[in-house]
């Protein structure tokens, strides 16, 4: 599959997907115009109050969730015989929105009363009269009302005090933010929140409402294909809270990157690197999301403060070699050769037929079991119950070639035909296969096949050797310093010292770099967590499981 290069030609993307158009622009389009229920229910409400006459109704809703969109469905269905005055800049003085409120109604102001307070009311409280005695009705609509000063609000309050004997002559529609809410409880605007008859907060699409958003605006723009998988649409619900805004910009994105890439079907590993994308960090699958609130904050942070290098997809490190490893942990890493001789299974025919033991939850237990330590389903954080017992959790977007480099056991997040999400336990790692761990059973799968549903992210767990997880650098001293000179002397045959030095100078330093250099990391003499974990290898611990058995001397 080929990869299309960025520019200004693959901004039209539509005739990759059969699109007449771009089916996700941010700006209003009547034709595009979705009501969910939510919509149709605030709309309702402002239809209602509207036939009530007289005082207040209040819209509220966070940014992009469809406010304007309400109003625009709400000025196409007043009657005839309203007359309304659309103030869309409310950062404005008291004497400013009456007189506003009067150009809209197109009220003949004379120059020298356009400044007066009194002159404006008793114009508009003339018009309102007349408009009553036709039986007009007048609504003033204010959209970004959350931008209202104090003192505009007052002057708003004291319009609803225009009234005949037995009706107020003016209806007014206060359209914001949430803040509008906070707003109009405070003390001093009380007498306002009492006026206020109706009251609509604009709530997110569910989910189910964001994959209906997302298929009415692309069959608008001329296609009625399923070109986001149903994972897919559940990740942009996620991502976006359910916020048509952000819905637009998501999927926008995500249908350049499919472009971009050749596919004619959006996963949920294409949505969230859209998301990455525009907000500039790296989105983890929802099942991730406590974790990444855990523990693995930490390896995290190391993992970026170290300046990862994609590796080669056969890092030195990695290669298999005869010499088991006595003690350790995984039975897959010292198989024998008629294991690697075993029947090749379709990773599809597996997840398909072991969906029940592809949940987050079976995966942390089985990646648990092969370190030998314990993990209880729906307890603790998995990262906070792996610190407890040594390990610490590491979490990336990589490749195949940073996997063999780290050589650990791992959650790969897997992405089937259908969009739906899979984590399976990475156990042993070859040439051109791969082993995973349900248990009972290990399939062994083609790497090229796997391939097909792994977009990179993964998470595993290590056992370091400096106490606290840091990096360590230049000028530092302590016993993880000399851990570290003596673990290099050995896996690069350096005769140790008599008496090694807890001072990391130069000359460790050196070490370090040829280190890195040997091993394809990034070379900068510091020896972050992905020197360790590689080092950690080199030195082919007892009692860490490993992908594939590695050389006891580093070489």
């Amino acid at each position: 599959m080929g990869v299309r290069p960025r520019g200004a030609q693959i901004l039209m993307y539509t005739s990759f997907f059969g699109l007449q158009e771009k089916p996700f622009a941010i700006t209003p389009d009547p034709r595009y115009l979705y009501m969910s229920e939510r919509h149709a229910e605030a709309l309702a409400h402002l239809l209602y109050g509207i036939d009530q006459a007289g005082g207040f109704i209040q819209l509220t809703g966070e940014v992009g969730t469809g406010k304007t969109t309400v109003v625009r469905s709400l000025l196409g269905q007043i009657p005839k015989e309203a007359e309304v005055a659309l103030i869309l800049n409310p950062r404005i003085t008291p004497t400013e929105f009456l007189l506003t409120i009067c150009e809209e109604l197109r009220l003949d102001i004379p120059a020298g009363y356009r400044d007066s307070v009194k002159e404006l009311v008793d114009a508009l409280n003339r018009h309102l009269l007349a408009a009553h005695s036709r039986g007009h009705r007048v609504i003033v609509i204010v959209d970004e009302a959350q931008n209202l000063s104090a003192e505009v609000l007052e002057q708003v309050r004291l319009l609803t005090n225009l009234e005949t004997p037995t009706q107020k002559l003016l209806q007014i529609i206060l359209i914001g933010q949430p803040e509008l809410r906070e707003m109009l409880q405070r003390v001093e605007l009380r007498q306002l929140a009492q006026r206020v008859t109706g009251r609509y907060h604009l709530s997110p699409l569910t989910r189910n409402e964001t994959a209906g958003y997302i298929r009415h605006r692309l069959r608008v723009a001329g296609t009625s294909n399923e070109v986001f998988t149903p994972g897919a649409l559940r990740e942009i619900h996620r991502l976006s809270g359910g916020i048509p805004r952000i819905i637009n910009v998501l999927c926008d994105r995500a249908l350049l990157g499919a472009f971009t890439r050749e596919e004619h079907r959006i996963s949920a590993a294409l949505a969230r690197r859209a998301s990455g994308e525009i907000y500039g960090r790296a989105v983890l699958p929802g099942w991730l999301r406590w974790v990444a609130a855990g523990g693995a904050v930490a390896g995290l942070a190391l993992l970026a403060f170290g300046g990862w290098q994609y590796l080669g997809e056969r890092a030195p490190v990695a290669a298999s070699i005869a010499n088991p490893v006595q003690g350790t942990v995984n039975p897959l890493a010292t198989a024998p050769p008629a294991e690697a001789r075993r029947a090749v299974a379709s990773l599809d025919g597996v997840l398909r037929s072991r969906a029940d033991a592809t949940g987050a939850e079976n995966a942390f237990g089985q990646l648990f079991a092969l370190w030998g330590a314990s993990y209880q389903p729906g307890a603790a954080d998995p990262c906070e119950q792996a610190a407890r017992q040594g390990l610490e959790c590491v979490m990336q977007r990589g490749s195949w070639g940073q996997l063999r480099a780290l050589n650990r056991p791992a959650i790969l997040v897997l992405a089937d035909d259908a969009g739906n999400e899979h984590q399976l336990v990475l156990s042993r790692l070859e040439d051109e296969h791969a082993t995973f761990d349900l248990g009972q059973e290990r399939p062994r799968v083609g790497i090229a096949d796997v391939s097909r549903y792994w977009y990179g992210d993964f998470l595993l767990l290590w056992k370091p050797k400096v106490q606290g997880v840091k990096q360590l650098s230049a000028g530092m001293r302590g016993d993880d310093v000399r851990w570290l000179r003596e673990s290099l002397q050995k896996i690069q045959g350096v005769p140790p010292s008599e008496a090694a030095t807890d001072l990391f100078d130069a000359d460790l330093v050196a070490l370090v770099e040829n280190f890195q250099r040997r091993h394809r990391l990034a070379v900068d003499g510091i020896a972050g967590v992905q020197t360790q974990i590689v080092l950690d290898t080199a030195l082919a611990a007892p009692g860490t499981p490993f992908l594939s058995t590695p050389d006891a001397h580093g070489g």
